[in-house]
């Protein structure tokens, strides 16, 4: 369990929530999004699976009503000084709209990594009451510059996460939930920075307390597993940032003191999980999702036998996906899977060696992908990467087994984390 004693402070800070306020203030602003039923997870997994899709909302993705919530209850001063914040995308969006519908200039700090659909659709949802900066790599750089701006200009910060106000707003998707379906065994929350796990975990704590909360985080940003591990907030040296609306390197104190008492469970999600279940979502459901929209579903496969025959709720938290990134999500999904490998081989220096490898080892439904020389320090040609892709994951083993048999001299990368992110 990952629940421990309540301090005072979380008590307080449990407590302090206006869930029918914040419901009110965000009448009219925010799309009370469908609960959809969805046939086909629930066959694949014998219980009653339902979708809470995000993905819809005004800005497509749940960030508008922590965003929109706080910023209503800002002073006439504050709104006149003007707002900032910091954003991988889906905060930027709904601060920006909530910027444009109360009149209010705002900066806003994205990452220079962020997808330029996500800057695109900032931009249009803000219109000329916002400014967009790109500042560094990740969060946690924007943060830091949003919150430099902020000293120096007199704004008032707009966190992404780490805030009751914002947290209160994000609540309100577990109001919706329960009033369209009151009894839920399971509910599946992506978790990034954590607002919205602490806002609906926090809901559900209150109003369906037999209801089992998971919290999803992908695996290359682990920030509050590993606050978890720690007994408090530490702050990640690196980060995968592929799941961009759920890459922080440092959860916050607030979402963690919250998280720590609302949730049943914490999930790491492999980012090739997150990419298979894209490309499921999509291929299978039409549904459009980012990679942090997904991760509530990757997550079934590990409660499959607990959540049968039970009524299980998925968060889809955002659909603000850019079709730029869907050849790097289908490798990754491929790798995953087993159905694409890379490969080292030093090919014997003669005539037809190349021929015989692709004659003899490879099976008429193995398609090589990718082939370059990786040159030696000498300049001269060292081994070859080789990359493979298959129909069926039991066909690696067959492969493996053919390379033995023709004594090929090979390395394979997958796995092997510094040699596969340098050469592939």
């Amino acid at each position: 369990m990952l629940q421990q004693e309540s301090d005072t402070t979380t008590v307080t800070e449990l407590q302090s929530f206006d869930f029918g306020g914040a419901t009110e203030r965000l009448r009219g602003v925010v799309l009370k999004t469908p609960l959809q039923y969805n046939t086909n997870l629930s066959k694949k997994y014998g219980a009653n699976i339902y979708l809470k899709r995000e993905d819809m909302q005004v800005v497509r993705s749940y960030k508008l009503r922590g965003a929109y919530n706080k910023m209503k209850t800002l002073t006439p001063e504050q709104m006149k000084r003007g707002v900032v914040c910091a954003s991988a995308g889906n905060h930027a969006q709904g601060f920006a709209y909530s910027c444009r519908l109360l009149k209010i200039k705002g900066v806003i700090f994205m990452p220079v990594i962020t997808p330029g659909q996500k800057i695109s659709h900032t931009k249009m949802f803000g219109e000329d009451y916002v400014e967009v900066r790109l500042v560094g790599d990740t969060y946690d750089a924007c943060a830091a510059a949003a919150k430099e701006h902020q000293q120096q200009t007199g704004m008032t910060f707009i966190p992404a996460f780490d805030d009751l106000k914002i947290i209160e707003g994000q609540a309100t998707v577990g109001v919706e939930i329960l009033k369209e379906l009151s009894d839920v065994d399971y509910l599946f929350i992506p978790v990034g920075g954590g607002g919205l796990a602490s806002g609906t975990g926090t809901y559900f704590k209150q109003f369906s307390p037999r209801t089992k909360v998971i919290g999803v985080e992908p695996e290359g940003a682990p920030s509050l597993y590993k606050a978890f591990e720690a007994g408090g907030p530490v702050t990640l040296s690196t980060i995968d940032t592929f799941v961009d609306g759920a890459s922080v390197k440092r959860t916050g104190d607030i979402t963690y003191r919250i998280c720590r008492e609302v949730l049943a469970d914490l999930k790491l999600i492999p980012e090739g999980k997150v990419c298979s279940t894209l490309l499921h979502l999509y291929n299978e459901e039409g549904i459009i999702a980012e990679p942090a929209g997904t991760l509530s579903v990757a997550a079934l496969d590990d409660f499959a036998e607990e959540i049968k025959g039970k009524n299980v709720v998925c968060i889809i938290s955002g659909g603000n996906n850019d079709i730029s990134r869907t050849a790097e999500m289908q490798e990754r999904a491929l790798v995953y899977e087993g159905m694409k490998h890379y490969f080292l081989i030093n090919f014997a220096q003669r005539p037809g060696a190349l021929k015989e490898f692709v004659n003899n080892v490879l099976s008429e439904s193995d398609d090589i992908t990718l082939f370059e020389y990786v040159k030696k320090i000498n300049r001269e040609s060292g081994p070859a990467l080789v990359g493979i892709e298959q129909k069926h994951r039991a066909d690696y083993q067959l492969l493996i087994s053919r390379m033995k048999e023709f004594n090929v001299d090979f390395k394979e990368l997958n796995g092997v984390e510094k040699e596969f992110k340098f050469l592939v």
